[in-house]
C-alpha cells in the first residue's frame, strides 16, 4: 500500500464531529474484526492493510483505516493514528487505545477493542449523554486508566453539551472524594421531584442531567460500591456493559505458570538440601546494602 495519505483524507478531517449512524455501525464491525484477527496471531499492521476493503465504501472509515495502516508503519503505534484524526475518532477512543501502549498497565488491546466496539454499537442506537457518560466512566474505573486525563478526554466528546462538560469537570475535580452515586442522584430529575414535594417553589440551581430512573437507582445505591450502581443501570436501563480484562487462560499461559511453579519448588528443595548438609550459601540471594559492611568485615 502507498505511504501517501488516503485520497479522501481532507474529507475525513472535515467530517462532522457527530458522525452518522452508519459510521458507528461500521466502526463496531471494524473494532470487532480487528480484535478477532489479532487474536488469531495476525499482526495489526497486516490486518489494517486489508480490512478497509470490507468496510462500507459510503462511509469515511475505509480512509481512516488506510491512514491508521500508514501511521502504524511510521510509528509502530496505533494511538498516534487515532490522535491525528480528531474529527473522526473521539479523544476518548484515542485515550483508550493509548493506554494499551503503557507497559505499566494491565490493559490489553483485546479489552480495549471490545470497549470501543460496544461504545460504537451504543452510539449507533439512539445514544444518550447519560448512558455514554456512565459507560465511559466505568471503563476508566474498572480498568484503572486514570481519572484526570480520562475525564478530560471524555469532556471533549461531541455528544456532550456545555452543561455536561461542566459536570464532567466537577467529577474530575472530586473523583475519589465524593460518592459517585451522590453525583448522579443530585443531578437527576428524581432529586428535583423529591425537593418539589417538600417545597413546591423549588428550582434547581443547575439543570438535571439524569432522568428519574437513573436518579432512583443512584439514590438506592448511595454508600455502596460504584460497581453495583453501574451493574444496576445496565440491568434496568440497558446501558452498555463494560468488558472485564481476562487473564490469559490458553495452553501457553498454563505452561508458563507451571514452569514458574516448578522452578520455585526446585529452588526450595535445593535450599532445604543445603541446609541439611550445613552448606547454605546466602550469597546467591544477594547482599542487602545494610549488611554489606558487616559481611565484608567478616570476610577480612
Amino acid at each position: 500500500m502507498s505511504l501517501r495519505r488516503p485520497a479522501r483524507y481532507d474529507a475525513l478531517m472535515a467530517t462532522s464531529t457527530v458522525l452518522d449512524r452508519e459510521e458507528y455501525v461500521e466502526q463496531a464491525y471494524f473494532f470487532r474484526a480487528l480484535r478477532e484477527r489479532m487474536a488469531g496471531n495476525m499482526a495489526a499492521q497486516d490486518v489494517l492493510e486489508r480490512l478497509h476493503e470490507e468496510i462500507l465504501s459510503s462511509t469515511s472509515l475505509p480512509y481512516a483505516v488506510q491512514f491508521l495502516a500508514t501511521e502504524i508503519k511510521h510509528t509502530g503505534l496505533m494511538s498516534s493514528g487515532f490522535a491525528r484524526l480528531p474529527h473522526y475518532f473521539t479523544p476518548f477512543q484515542t485515550y483508550v487505545v493509548s493506554r494499551t501502549e503503557d507497559e505499566r498497565l494491565r490493559f490489553n488491546v483485546e479489552t480495549a477493542l471490545v470497549v470501543l466496539e460496544r461504545e460504537a454499537h451504543f452510539r449507533a442506537n439512539a445514544p444518550t449523554p447519560a448512558g455514554l457518560f456512565v459507560y465511559q466512566f466505568e471503563v476508566l474505573s474498572r480498568n484503572r486508566l486514570g481519572y484526570d486525563r480520562g475525564l478530560a478526554s471524555m469532556a471533549a466528546d461531541p455528544l456532550y453539551d456545555a452543561d455536561w462538560r461542566d459536570f464532567i469537570g466537577l467529577v474530575r475535580r472530586t473523583a475519589g472524594t465524593v460518592d459517585f452515586a451522590d453525583l448522579v442522584y443530585l443531578r437527576s430529575q428524581w432529586y428535583v421531584l423529591e425537593e418539589k414535594r417538600k417545597n413546591s417553589s423549588y428550582e434547581p440551581p443547575l439543570p438535571p442531567l439524569f432522568g428519574e430512573k437513573e436518579g432512583k437507582i443512584a439514590r438506592a445505591s448511595r454508600g455502596r460500591d460504584p460497581l453495583f450502581l453501574f451493574a444496576a443501570l445496565q440491568r434496568q436501563l440497558g446501558y452498555p456493559e463494560v468488558p472485564r480484562s481476562r487473564p490469559r487462560d490458553d495452553l501457553a499461559a498454563q505452561l508458563d505458570a507451571l514452569k514458574l511453579k516448578l522452578n520455585q519448588v526446585t529452588q526450595r528443595l535445593l535450599l532445604l538440601e543445603s541446609e541439611v548438609r550445613g552448606q547454605v550459601d546466602l550469597s546467591q540471594f544477594g547482599k542487602p546494602e545494610i549488611l554489606k559492611g558487616i559481611v565484608e568485615k567478616e570476610e577480612e
